[in-house]
């Protein structure tokens, strides 16, 4: 008798525990995560990965949605988050070089000012923030200068990928679409 009472107090508990969770709608701007170098977790999985881990990226991706982005939704001149939601958020694995600076292996939130020729990229010591509304310019630890390129085919949502290069100077690019820009960040790992 005892284990029936069990059975069916366990079952109402477990209803009534299910019947209050609502799960949350499904986001619009769909979170996503691209690795350095690019594939690093395939390769890792099936047991080829030769290169270590250097950056990882943790973005939301918004879509066009039939607007205009830059100089209408993203306002040139202003902080932007560099996607939706959540600020961006990049982490090295490695102390990388960038414009010439030594970026400590760590997580900073990436943010950006763009105009219509360049983007200012901003990596800043402030994580775990929504949106740019608490940026502190007083956080950042670098600000470079990056050159948008006008691209012919339409990206319909925000994308954040890695490309490894052969540059003298350079091991890796991290490249950011939307619409029709794209801006392209060069840096290396510090050996």
């Amino acid at each position: 008798m005892k284990f029936y009472i069990l059975i069916i107090s366990t079952f109402f508990i477990q209803t009534s525990l299910f019947a209050q969770d609502k799960l949350p709608a499904l986001d619009k701007s769909p979170l996503d995560m691209s690795y350095c170098p690019s594939g690093y977790t395939i390769n890792k999985a099936s047991g080829n990965s030769a290169e270590p881990l250097v950056a990882r990226v943790l973005y939301s991706r918004p879509a066009v949605n039939n607007r205009k982005i830059f100089g209408e939704l993203i306002e040139f001149g202003k902080v932007w988050r560099v996607g939706a939601n959540e600020a961006t958020e990049i982490e090295f694995f490695k102390e990388v070089l960038i414009g010439g600076k030594k970026i400590k292996k760590g997580r900073y939130t990436l943010y950006a000012i763009p105009t219509e020729k360049k983007w200012t990229i901003i990596f800043n010591k402030e994580t775990d923030t929504w949106g740019a509304f608490t940026y502190d310019a007083k956080k950042d630890v670098l600000r470079i200068e990056v050159p948008v390129e006008n691209i012919a085919d339409t990206v319909e949502s925000f994308t954040i990928y890695f490309d490894k290069i052969s540059n003298f100077h350079y091991n890796y690019v991290m490249n950011a679409l939307w619409e029709n820009s794209k801006v392209s960040l060069s840096f290396s790992v510090v050996k």
